[in-house]
């Protein structure tokens, strides 16, 4: 049998706002059968016969909208079999004014060692503009809370180039994060996704957004002031003080295969990426979760292999590449490489292709390169 993964995302679709920019698989949570989705989704994780894992990973959604009780019973639930000596890194998200003592106390009890909070900035204005319910005084509380309670491997999302933003109110965000003194933080640019209230207003031209040439800078911006404050830039949008890159996303950017439970849910498993049924009362109700399977071809494992591994700061080692496919790398993609040097958006050291900073900024530009026709 092939090697199991050692990785696990689960998803929690229940959110107690939607925030303007967000096109995850979520609902609003009033009215919605909570108790039934936790039960199913234990179900669906004890046929996958889990008893080691690495990393798991709870996301959603938030899964912290979850009652205090509910969030004990999903943990609870998702770690009765697992070798807990063997789980190295257990991530749960939360917002920040959502997570009560109570709920706090759950997740510590429940082997929860990392927590990741869904910050997005720190300016009040903009956090109403962007549909979020919490204060930056809430995420203040809050870390202080998970601090006292133990816990000191605290992560944030940020977002930059949101709607009327300068690059003053992105340096003040780095500045406030720097006092925050936190180990580990993930900053996006803001995309716009289908379906979405930002969208809708894009297209209405009622959405005053900073331009590229603004992106870039605030872009750069970040990286200065972070790299200056001894955080590595791990992967195009996460930093992290020395141990504490998330080893559950950097399962990803190598490519390794992990399970995904839960309504909208992906994995990868032998070579098949699958996604389960999005909307929560198909999810419910069918006994095959699984919506899409697709088996990769060797074609596909080694353009995933590429666009995934150059998200790392690292890079692609070549000589792995050409071991793990049996296809030597610079046959390949030798020319893909010389043009991307010669653009200044690619270096090679060694054994290792990784992108410059301006390649890091125009990612797909070089995503795209490898693609094989």
């Amino acid at each position: 049998m092939k090697n199991q993964p050692k990785s696990a995302y689960v998803h929690i679709p229940f959110c107690t706002q939607i925030c303007y920019y967000c096109d995850f698989a979520k609902v609003f949570i009033k009215n919605q059968p909570v108790d039934a989705y936790v039960a199913t989704l234990l179900g669906e994780f004890e046929l996958a016969e889990i008893s080691e894992l690495e990393t798991l990973y709870i996301g959603g959604g938030t899964p912290t909208a979850l009652s205090a009780a509910q969030l004990d019973r999903l943990l609870a639930g998702l770690t009765q079999n697992l070798a807990l000596e063997k789980l190295q890194e257990f991530t749960v998200e939360a917002n920040p004014g959502d997570l009560t003592d109570e709920k706090i106390a759950v997740l510590k009890k429940n082997h929860v060692n990392r927590v990741s909070l869904g910050v997005q900035t720190f300016n009040d204005k903009l956090l109403k503009k962007i549909g979020r319910s919490h204060t930056s005084q809430d995420v203040f509380d809050t870390i202080t809370k998970l601090r006292a309670a133990g816990f000191d491997n605290i992560t944030i999302d940020l977002i930059y180039a949101l709607p009327s933003q300068t690059l003053a109110d992105v340096k003040r965000d780095i500045e406030i994060l720097l006092q925050l003194d936190l180990p580990h933080v993930a900053l996006y640019s803001l995309i716009l996704e289908n379906h979405t209230i930002f969208m809708n207003k894009m297209r209405r031209g009622k959405l005053d957004l900073p331009d590229e040439e603004a992106d870039f800078e605030m872009y750069n911006a970040i990286i200065d002031c972070l790299e200056k404050a001894g955080y590595a830039h791990y992967e195009i949008s996460n930093f992290g003080k020395e141990g504490y890159e998330s080893k559950h996303n950097l399962m990803y950017w190598q490519n390794a295969e992990y399970y995904g439970f839960g309504a909208g849910a992906s994995g990868y498993v032998n070579g098949v990426r699958y996604k389960n049924h999005g909307p929560i009362h198909h999810y419910l109700e069918t006994i095959d979760k699984k919506v899409t399977q697709e088996k990769l071809s060797q074609k596909e494992q080694m353009e995933e292999e590429l666009f995934l591994g150059l998200r790392k700061k690292s890079g692609v080692n070549t000589q792995a590449f050409t071991e793990k496919f049996g296809q030597d790398f610079d046959k390949i993609y030798g020319q893909t490489v010389s043009t991307l040097i010669d653009k200044k958006l690619l270096e090679r050291s060694h054994d290792s292709i990784f992108m410059t900073r301006q390649g890091l900024m125009l990612g797909n530009d070089v995503f795209e390169a490898f693609l094989l026709d």
